[in-house]
This record gives structure tokens, C-alpha cells and sequence, in this order.
């Protein structure tokens, strides 16, 4: 029992030191995962479960050139349910429109159209 004990101490110690000095083989990194290529169910093959409409600016299309921090049902589309501001990404709007859609919401709170948070 004590042979086998004095055994183990060693090979522990020495497999301990690669993966503490290199770094590669911790597997934490980006990249260092087991999965190859993109998105989920995505890739160049075109497997993908869904299609992805491309987002287009709502202010855009319909020509409105200024956003009014009067209009709430209009804001209340670009503010989440906690009353965050929705990025861009998400609704699809364009970097001017957002710029000036986040200038009427921030309006609209100064003036208490629009609540800055929830009321929990």
C-alpha cells in the first residue's frame, strides 16, 4: 500500500505541470472547444433549421425622418419588458434611426412619458 501511495504522488505531480505552463490543453480558451465550425445548426452547407430574414430599418421603409418623443406606442417597441433600450441587432434598425430613436426614448423618460425601470 505504501509502494502504490509513493507511486501515485509522482504521476500526479507530473501530469499537473503541462496543463498549468502551456495553457493549451485547458481546454478554457476561445476555440479550444470540441465543436468545429460556426452556428448551431448553420454552417456553409446550408442545414440550418431556419432561415434568417436580414433585418430592415422600420424608419427606413416607411420614410419617417425624425422620431417623435412624444409618440409612446411607437418607443414602447424599442424598450424591453425591464425598460432597457433594445440594441440594434435586435430590432433591425439602422445606426442613424437607433441614434435618434435612443436621443426620443431617453426624451421621453426625462419627461416621464416613458418609465426609466420597472416597478418590482
Amino acid at each position: 500500500m505504501a509502494e502504490e501511495t509513493q507511486g501515485k504522488a509522482p504521476e500526479t505531480g507530473a501530469t499537473a505541470a503541462p496543463h498549468g505552463g502551456s495553457g493549451s490543453g485547458s481546454g478554457s480558451g476561445p476555440g479550444s472547444g470540441p465543436r468545429q465550425g460556426g452556428r448551431p445548426g448553420g454552417g456553409p452547407g446550408g442545414r440550418g433549421k431556419f432561415f434568417r430574414r436580414k433585418k430592415v430599418c422600420k424608419f427606413c421603409t416607411e420614410k419617417i425622418d425624425a422620431i417623435p418623443y412624444r409618440d409612446v406606442r411607437l418607443l414602447q417597441g424599442f424598450v424591453a419588458e425591464r425598460g432597457k433600450i433594445v440594441p440594434r441587432r435586435l430590432t433591425g434598425v439602422c445606426t442613424t434611426h437607433q441614434r435618434r430613436l435612443t436621443r426620443a426614448i431617453k426624451q421621453a423618460r426625462n419627461i416621464a412619458l416613458l418609465p426609466f425601470a420597472t416597478k418590482h
